[in-house]
């Protein structure tokens, strides 16, 4: 059966969980189970995914604030929240937070395939799965996957963490991307000597960039960095 898409599921019951991944698997979706939210955001990371569903009611880290992560490191990939609550509070919040659907438990398993598959319509569209790795930068180009910074037909490869870093710049441009969650993704912890080498590649970054003037890496004081232009 062809694979329709790739799904990342987290859910804490892990009896709901298998059932629903057992399911959608039957369905032709790629489907991997976490079973509390630090799991959730740590193949997040690791992997890609079409799209993600939270159950919003998880030990460890919650669906809102995994949905909060994913969204400092992708803007496209849809969530689908899957709440035990219907107050219109929590509903906002999940779509406050960057959630593109929710479904009240219980619910149908066959209306979650509905529903999965018309987010990934709305989504994906007729190209497929939106790219979340090629950039325009002013007069720069970016290709992440080839870690290339291209420039007036010049091609400059960058290093693993620099594409990394670059690219969260990119998808939070004009807002900030915070200091300590970019060296807890990147560099898995916070240190120091970690933070020491973070800027190290801001400045490399810059010394990258600096042939269009608009483009701009900011120290926002206490708080982290803004590419802006």
């Amino acid at each position: 059966m062809e694979s329709k898409a790739k799904v990342l599921l987290a859910e804490d019951d892990e009896n709901l969980g298998m059932l629903l991944k057992e399911y959608l698997n039957a369905k032709g979706y790629q489907t991997e189970l976490y079973v509390d939210g630090e799991k959730a955001f740590d193949g997040f990371k690791n992997n890609k995914y079409d799209i993600v569903i939270l159950d919003v009611m998880m030990p460890v880290k919650d669906g809102f604030s995994v949905a909060k992560d994913i969204r400092m490191i992708d803007d496209k990939v849809p969530i689908l929240f899957l709440t035990a609550k219907s107050m219109k509070e929590d509903v906002l919040e999940g779509f406050s937070v960057g959630g593109d659907d929710y479904m009240t438990k219980p619910f149908s398993i066959e209306e979650l395939q509905y529903r999965i598959e018309a987010i990934l319509r709305r989504t994906k569209g007729a190209g497929g799965v939106a790219s979340q790795d090629q950039f325009t930068l002013g007069t720069y180009t970016f290709d992440a996957t080839k870690q290339i910074l291209g420039h007036n037909g010049v091609d400059q490869k960058l290093t693993a963490k620099e594409s990394e870093l670059l690219k969260f710049l990119c998808i939070n441009r004009n807002a900030v991307l915070d200091r300590n969650f970019a060296l807890k993704t990147i560099w898995s912890d916070d240190s120091y000597f970690n933070a020491r080498s973070m800027d190290v590649y801001i400045t490399k970054l810059r010394k990258y960039l600096k042939d269009d003037p608009s483009i701009q890496i900011l120290n926002i004081r206490g708080k982290g960095f803004k590419l802006i232009g």
